[in-house]
């Protein structure tokens, strides 16, 4: 019998490992197809991973006889714990703050409140056109579930296409609003999960919002108290003088524990993470030696990069699930109607928040160039319109017990779930780069609009103007600033909210956590040797 049980063991540990050597195998085979087709009109790599997704699905499901299409299990905590968490740090570490925070109002307005919008159109919607088809036994939390759930966007595709250097403004309101979008949708997810939502009444009501907003602030505070942390114990210690593996250890760490102790309190891991990426950038990042620098750039880079290929493989592959798809499979007209029903909810609840939102933006910018144009808005809403892993991964935790259902609504609205995605990201995706084209064609003369950060993790190198006051090398040759520079500086006012932000910065913050112009100074240090940093 012991025997048995062992050899049994083994077996199954053996299959495990197979299945773990096929899914690196392709991993490879994505980044690998991906490069190849990195200039095609049409084609990423985020649908490139659903294509061979689907195709290794195929080749599993005859290869067992149509038992499965898997060869992983799905799991809530691999998504939330160990692949998402390098995705939005890395967003959070590698955004263009200057860009991210001259426009945070407009980011809040699309990412917040665009995102309670089309939330608030999805739920009515689903409430108004699902009993009437009788899709199975769903509440009035499934049903705001359901607008939570199909109001996490993901903008993966129109972000590989869009320009930061020649389209700038866009670029920071897609790149924000997806981040804040999420954070969004997860907090509303969780907050209705948190409350009893068969009897709606006043004061529950009003305790929803409440928690919405406690985890929305407490969860930003603990991403940048976390980021801050970081940087002191860096700057006090400096782990550059002994060993810099200790201080890129430390780097990694401190962010992963950013994400595990909002999980830990119950708030929201993404927006915590987040802007403990971005806090790590402009503190902790500076205050550690060149070759650091490089390395956390790149490891953090490619931790994302990987995250999301195995995010999409392995979306494609859960595409043929033939459990889900046997539930249902006696009204495959009815399933259709969901998920057309679903994808006209999405684009009208898409619309109906970025074209209004666009308008009163419009009306509180005074300059041109910072206001956003009509082609611009229609980008921004095709940019919102595919649904990627966040929507998966709500829709198994609401409708699925540990990947499994055999409740007819709930396979119902997971097989949608799988159909929009797919949908949405192969259609929708293959469209947005030659629509991106015809909408915003590229200048024949690229004006690079300049970052004011010049060793950002994306501008490694480059010295750039700041509130007037360049590096060395440019105020001895006033030549080398662009004329798109120099007129974005003289209609920006003098007296903003970034003026006194960085004076508040450089007389308080910086002297204290460290950053560019506060890096200890350690005789023979790499520092020194590296010669003086931009100031």
């Amino acid at each position: 019998m012991a025997i048995g049980i062992l050899s049994s063991l083994l077996a199954s540990d053996h299959s495990s490992i197979v299945s773990m050597n096929l899914f690196v195998a392709l991993l490879c085979g994505c980044i690998v197809i991906g490069h190849l087709l990195e200039e095609s009109r049409w084609m990423n790599e985020s649908i490139t991973a659903l294509v061979i997704g689907i195709c290794t699905g195929v080749v599993i499901l005859l290869t067992t006889g149509g038992k499965s299409s898997h060869l992983l299990v799905f799991s809530e905590d691999l998504f939330f714990i160990y692949l998402l968490p390098p995705i939005i740090f890395n967003a959070g570490f590698q955004v263009k703050k200057k860009q991210f925070f001259r426009n945070f109002m407009t980011i809040m307005l699309f990412g917040a409140v665009g995102t309670l919008i089309s939330f608030g159109i999805i739920s009515a919607g689903a409430i108004q056109f699902f009993k009437e088809l009788h899709i199975g036994d769903l509440q009035i939390g499934d049903y705001l579930a359901i607008g939570a759930i199909f109001s996490a966007t993901d903008s993966v595709c129109t972000l590989q296409v869009l320009n930061q250097d020649e389209t700038p403004l866009l670029y920071s309101l897609v790149f924000g609003e997806g981040v804040v979008n999420d954070a969004t949708s997860v907090v509303l997810f969780n907050a209705i999960q948190s409350f009893d939502l068969t009897h709606i009444n006043s004061t529950i009501a009003l305790k929803f919002v409440g928690n919405f907003f406690y985890l929305f602030i407490s969860s930003t505070l603990l991403g940048v108290v976390t980021g801050l942390l970081s940087a002191f114990i860096i700057k006090k210690l400096y782990f550059g003088r002994h060993s810099t593996d200790r201080e890129v250890a430390l780097m990694i760490l401190m962010a992963y524990l950013s994400y595990m102790l909002a999980e830990l309190f119950y708030l929201s891991g993404i927006l915590t993470v987040f802007f403990c990426g971005i806090v790590m950038s402009h503190y902790t990042w500076h205050n550690v030696t060149e070759s650091s620098r490089v390395t956390t750039k790149h490891a953090f880079a490619t931790l994302s990069f990987v995250a999301e290929i195995f995010i999409f493989l392995y979306v494609g592959m859960d595409a043929l699930d033939i459990e889900k798809w046997r539930v249902i499979s006696d009204s495959p007209g009815k399933s259709v109607g969901v998920s057309s029903i679903l994808l006209g909810l999405i684009l009208v609840g898409r619309a109906a928040f970025v074209f209004p939102l666009s308008f009163i933006s419009n009306l509180t910018k005074k300059a041109p160039h910072e206001k956003i144009e009509f082609k611009q808005q229609v980008t921004i809403w095709w940019a919102g319109l595919m649904r990627g892993a966040v929507s998966m991964a709500l829709a198994y935790n609401q409708f699925t017990s540990l990947g499994h259902t055999q409740v007819r609504g709930n396979a119902m609205m997971i097989t949608s779930t799988i159909t929009v995605v797919l949908f949405s990201t192969v259609v929708f995706g293959l469209m947005t780069k030659p629509l991106v084209r015809i909408l915003l064609p590229s200048p024949k003369h690229l004006s690079r609009m300049l970052s004011s950060e010049p060793t950002t993790p994306k501008s490694f190198f480059l010295p750039l103007l700041e509130n007037g006051q360049g590096s060395e090398a440019e105020q001895g040759n006033r030549s080398v600033v662009r004329p798109s520079s120099l007129r974005m500086l003289l209609t920006t006012p003098s007296h903003t909210v970034h003026y006194y932000w960085r004076k508040f910065d450089d007389a308080f913050m910086r002297p204290v956590f460290g950053g560019r112009g506060f890096v200890p100074f350690v005789p023979g240090s790499p520092t020194e040797r590296n010669g003086p940093q931009w100031q």
